[in-house]
């Protein structure tokens, strides 16, 4: 074997030895030393984060197994930045009294999710996919039941160990109807014995793994567990699994219907597709307009932003990979930033209600500042970074000029103005509604502070700098 073939695994390496080094950090330092275990992992994460940032390598590993380009290091950096921001907002929480004594398992799990999503992005073969899907998944599970002294959390590990177990096995079914039909594994292998013969044990096999990642990416219909395992969740794990987990599974979705089933969705699935885009985003606009506990509230937008970030996949070209990787780091910093508001007005009230956040502008006009730049954002209003976003997926979508699409686009268009509706509630909770008792004052901690300042900058300044969106329409020329 030739092991400088890992030297193609430049980010994953790196990462791989950040958890060994916060794994022996909180097994070897004595416990006087233990609090500063956040500040560790952060500090390492962000060093390995720009250290990985500042050179491409491209190439192909493990005869062709692993894949590394610049789309790929794209969306990599893109998830580095939303977990380093994850990292830093739970600085707090995983110093808190019941959490303390199991931070490093919080940091270990959830850097060992990233690297199993690392492994999805670059994956050019089907096992190793499935590798990192499942390394992926089940530290999840573990990080979703983190609060072990709450019921809610339990249930919700439960709810989305199930709901994982049957995706994947529903992913994999897919699979070997796939292996059945094409003799390989191998992307391009499958792309070409997918394009010979079109039969409907493929048209099944393409549904499964439809159904397997449209779990991951919480599209309707499968949906369903994904307002109770955020409603329950610690609100940093919430947060990670709203964007993190998100994106690299757009991602995923987007390499195995462009490099794999090609043909087929073009011929008997695009219709289907745009369904399923429809039903997600709309579906989703119409529960979160419902929703007062504002975890909730936000598992449903989410599920209305995966739709969104599909729009980009349908597109299957250059600029809707580049359209779709810009729409996720923009999610990534909208709704980190409003997770951020949450967790500490959560910490410091233990309140989570759309009704408790009434007045919070009386009290707290710097939270309330950064949840309004939030929704906005989310919401696609100008000149945040949420409508450039969305204008840049709009675009991307139509620009194969079919009917069908102008239709879809139209109808995403018109769940705007809904969204719009819900996420001005939260604003006009906290700006314009009356209460004779809102939350008190408070200072929030300084990792809190950090990671709301920059997700507001990010707001503000992402969207106006267009060097962002060239540089990912480049990266996306190389993978499409």
């Amino acid at each position: 074997m030739d092991y400088s073939q890992f030297l193609m695994m430049p980010q994953e390496l790196g990462l791989l030895a950040v958890v060994l080094l916060v794994f022996l950090y909180d097994l070897f330092m004595p416990k006087t030393t233990q609090r500063y275990l956040p500040l560790f992992a952060c500090v390492a994460f962000g060093i390995y984060t720009v250290a990985t940032s500042l050179n491409v390598v491209t190439g192909s590993a493990f005869s062709g197994m692993y894949e590394s380009n610049q789309a790929t290091f794209a969306i990599k950096v893109i998830l580095n930045i939303g977990a380093l921001i994850v990292l830093i907002q739970s600085a707090k929480w995983a110093n808190s009294e019941f959490v303390s004594v199991r931070r490093g398992e919080f940091y270990t799990l959830l850097l060992i999710t990233l690297f199993g999503m690392d492994f999805m992005i670059s994956a050019r073969h089907f096992l190793l996919f499935v590798i990192g899907l499942e390394t992926a998944s089940l530290p999840l599970a573990a990080l979703v039941a983190f609060d072990k002294n709450h019921y809610e959390s339990h249930e919700a590990a439960v709810k989305y160990m199930f709901t994982a177990i049957f995706s994947s096995a529903i992913f994999m079914l897919g699979l070997s109807f796939v292996y059945g039909i094409g003799g390989s594994l191998y992307f391009d292998d499958l792309f070409l014995a997918v394009s010979a013969s079109m039969s409907p044990l493929l048209i099944i096999a393409l549904a499964f793994v439809v159904a397997g990642v449209g779990f991951k990416l919480s599209l309707v219909p499968f949906h369903l567990w994904t307002a109770d395992v955020y409603q329950g969740a610690p609100t940093a794990v919430t947060s990670y699994l709203s964007v993190i987990s998100k994106g690299a599974a757009a991602f995923a979705f987007f390499a195995i219907l462009t490099q794999v089933f090609g043909c087929v969705y073009e011929t008997a699935w695009e219709w289907m597709l745009y369904a399923l885009i429809i039903l997600t985003i709309t579906l989703g606009n119409l529960f979160a307009i419902r929703q007062k506990n504002l975890k909730r509230f936000l598992a449903f937008s989410s599920i209305s932003q995966a739709g969104y970030i599909m729009l980009g996949v349908v597109a299957c070209s250059e600029l809707g990979l580049a359209s779709l990787m810009l729409y996720v780091l923009i999610y990534i910093f909208s709704n980190l930033a409003a997770f951020g508001v949450i967790q500490a007005v959560e910490m410091n009230s233990g309140k989570v209600s759309m009704d408790d956040y009434n007045g919070l502008y009386q009290t707290n006009p710097k939270l309330s500042f950064a949840m309004t730049l939030a929704m906005f954002s989310l919401a696609g209003i100008p000149p945040f970074a949420g409508f450039f976003s969305k204008f840049f997926i709009f675009s991307s979508a139509l620009q194969s000029g079919s009917v069908a699409l102008y239709v879809l686009v139209l109808i995403a268009l018109i769940n705007t103005i809904v969204s719009l509706y819900y996420y001005l509630l939260v604003v006009k909770a906290m700006f314009i509604n009356p209460n004779d008792q809102p939350i008190a004052a408070f200072k929030s901690h300084v990792s809190e502070r950090i990671a709301i300042f920059v997700c507001v900058l990010g707001i503000i300044l992402i969207g106006l700098a267009s060097c962002i969106y060239a540089w990912l329409v480049e990266s996306a020329a190389q993978f499409v």
